[in-house]
C-alpha cells in the first residue's frame, strides 16, 4: 500500500465570505499542490474542501496521513463523525451538523483508505501547511483555481 501525506488548510476573506481552500499531496519525491475557490463559504467548508479534494485525487487505496491546522475537521472526523450518523447528523444540542454534506462526502472518501490525521498549528513552523496557507489566501482573493474543471461538490 502507497504512503501518502496530504496537507490541507482552507482561507475565507469574511466569514461567510470569499474562500479558498489547498493541499499539498506528498509521494515519495512526488509533490503536488492544489488549490480552488468558492464566492460565497465559510472557512470551515474550505477546510474541509481541502481533505476532500486532496482524497479524490488518489487513484487507489492509500495509507494516508492527512496534516490539518483545523480541530473542527481533526475533531470532526475522528470523533465526532459516528455520533452524528447514530444521532440522524444532529449535534449534542440536537441541532442540525453545520456542512453535513461535506462530512458525508469526507467520511465516503476516509472510508477507502487508511488514514491517520494529524494537527499541526496554524502559521506556524509546518513548511507545507504555510503553503497551503499561502495558496488558499491567494486562490480566495483572486478567486482561482488550480483544475480548470469545476468540482461536483459545492463549497
Amino acid at each position: 500500500m502507497k504512503h501518502v501525506q496530504l496537507i490541507t488548510d482552507g482561507a475565507c476573506k469574511g466569514n461567510p465570505g470569499k474562500g479558498g481552500w489547498a493541499c499539498i499531496l506528498r509521494y515519495g519525491e512526488f509533490k503536488r499542490e492544489l488549490f480552488g475557490c468558492s464566492p460565497h463559504t465559510t472557512n470551515n467548508r474550505m477546510e474541509l474542501a481541502a481533505a476532500i479534494e486532496g482524497l479524490k485525487r488518489l487513484k487507489e487505496s492509500c495509507s494516508v496521513e492527512i496534516v490539518t491546522d483545523s480541530e473542527y475537521v481533526k475533531n470532526g472526523i475522528t470523533k465526532w463523525i459516528q455520533g452524528w450518523k447514530r444521532n440522524g447528523w444532529k449535534k449534542a444540542d440536537k441541532q442540525p451538523v453545520n456542512n453535513q454534506d461535506l462530512w458525508i462526502a469526507l467520511d465516503d472518501l476516509v472510508n477507502s483508505h487508511q488514514t491517520k490525521w494529524t494537527w499541526t498549528k496554524g502559521h506556524a513552523s509546518h513548511e507545507d501547511n504555510n503553503r497551503c496557507d499561502e495558496l488558499a489566501s491567494r486562490a480566495a482573493e483572486e478567486q482561482i483555481s488550480s483544475d480548470p474543471s469545476p468540482s461536483t461538490l459545492r463549497y
